[in-house]
């Protein structure tokens, strides 16, 4: 087969304009999610778009501490940038489950559900009766994912953990940046949505697990460990040499070249060529292809040191910076080295290559209009990942799933608002709230 051929017929395996036609991978499974802020909403992030129906359950009011995280302050129609993304495609539910009635309410969801995910202080869980040892009792082939900062047990236990404390606690912090400059925590929330997808991994094996011998079981994690598990050699490189990890800037010491670099029209680019034929391939296109064979630069291992290294990277961005960055660019298609633009949000927005393949996202939200989000990473060919919704409103959902998943009246739900047992948004501060344009309609899902 042709590889246009390929290419065709992958892009219609997996053509996007047909995933609202095919099922969902994880359809039959229901999560109750008790988070607050990103690490652990992220993971039933990841699984509501593969398919798996949602409960985030919040406190009446105020909500989630997301609502209020927001760039620079700024909302969108009232709500806050990341909370639109992360609590997307799923139910929201606001109940206090910290008074008897309302852990009940939150049990009797749990009864229906297969996966428990939560991420508050070690324990408090507990303290309301809502645990794994409680909740395992009504509900054997639950599966129970626990997510903080530094475990469950030992001596960092009652630290408070964000994104920030774990990147500098695991470490990734101290070796990201330039070798002059303080250590730098990476512009994502890296320890958050790693963290998140991982523990993903962890509650699909369980469920593997459990397919095999109808048990559930708990899952402890880590956000600072998670973090160092992707920290590559600096480990055993400190085993063996006895010397700290440091910071190299933008250059990998364990693939030479691999470096950004600024171009002649002000672009900063990316250049790697890890393979002996692509180094010649960059060679050539840099016009020196004698430089593939001198001694010093004739293997990887030979590029790899130290002064080597330093003496080819120099001659690498003299080149660079004398090129503009589309010449870079052609001449990486023509010679099979590695070369990539750095690009900013603006490129992402109107990337054609993106928007093609549908990870330039469009979502019609009913309550809050048109969006663009990014997409959904692995594209499965039967089973495709979608985006119905963007987050809602605190406890928009609850007269929805209270009647239908749990087969509550409306004589109780009533009594259950009255003594506050069950609740909604509060107008200040901002992002818990509908947009002040909203019609008290748009959105509202009917039994």
């Amino acid at each position: 087969m042709a590889r246009e051929d390929y290419f065709k017929w992958a892009e219609s395996l997996l053509d996007p304009s047909k995933t609202f036609e095919k099922p969902e991978a994880l359809a039959d499974i229901k999560i109750v999610e008790l988070c607050t802020l990103i690490l652990g909403p992220s993971l039933p992030s990841y699984l509501s778009e593969l398919g798996a129906t949602v409960f985030k359950v919040e406190l009446p009011g105020m909500g989630d501490t997301m609502r209020s995280l927001t760039p620079f302050a700024k909302f969108f129609n009232g709500a806050a940038l990341g909370w639109l993304k992360e609590a997307r495609n799923k139910y929201h539910l606001a109940i206090d489950v910290r008074v008897p009635e309302g852990a009940e309410l939150f049990r009797e969801l749990v009864k229906r559900s297969d996966v428990v995910v939560e991420n508050l202080r070690a324990g408090t869980m507990d303290k309301w009766g809502i645990g794994y040892r409680q909740l395992r009792e009504i509900n054997p082939r639950i599966i129970y994912i626990a997510l903080n900062g530094f475990g469950q047990w030992g001596p960092y236990l009652e630290r408070p953990s964000y994104d920030a404390i774990a990147q500098s606690e695991s470490g990734e912090a101290w070796i990201s940046g330039f070798p002059d400059k303080l250590p730098m925590k990476a512009g994502i929330w890296l320890a958050d949505y790693y963290g998140g997808l991982v523990g993903a991994i962890g509650v699909l094996a369980a469920l593997a697990h459990r397919d095999r011998t109808g048990r559930g079981q708990y899952i402890e994690y880590s956000q600072a460990e998670n973090l160092m598990r992707a920290m590559d050699w600096t480990w055993l490189y400190q085993h063996f040499t006895g010397k700290c990890r440091e910071r190299y800037g933008n250059r990998d010491v364990s693939i030479c070249p691999a470096d950004i670099v600024p171009s002649k029209d002000g672009e900063m680019v990316a250049i790697g060529a890890a393979t002996d034929q692509q180094f010649l391939g960059l060679c050539q296109a840099m016009g020196k292809p004698d430089l593939a064979q001198d001694s010093r630069f004739a293997t990887h291992l030979e590029r790899l040191k130290e002064e080597n290294a330093v003496e080819l990277l120099s001659m690498i961005r003299a080149w660079a910076a004398s090129k503009t960055y589309g010449e870079i660019d052609q001449l990486a298609s023509q010679y099979g080295f590695g070369a990539q633009k750095v690009a900013n949000g603006k490129d992402h927005f109107e990337d054609e290559h993106l928007r093609r393949r549908n990870f330039t996202y469009y979502v019609d939200d009913p309550i809050y209009g048109e969006l663009y989000e990014e997409g959904i990473a692995p594209k499965l060919s039967e089973t495709p990942g979608r985006i119905k919704w963007a987050g809602k409103p605190v406890g928009f959902d609850n007269e929805y799933v209270l009647k239908r998943f749990l087969g509550l009246e409306t004589k109780k739900i009533k009594y259950l608002k009255e003594k506050n047992i069950i609740g909604k948004w509060v107008d200040v501060p901002p992002g818990r709230k509908p947009p002040q344009d909203w019609d008290g309609k748009s959105g509202v899902l009917l039994v």
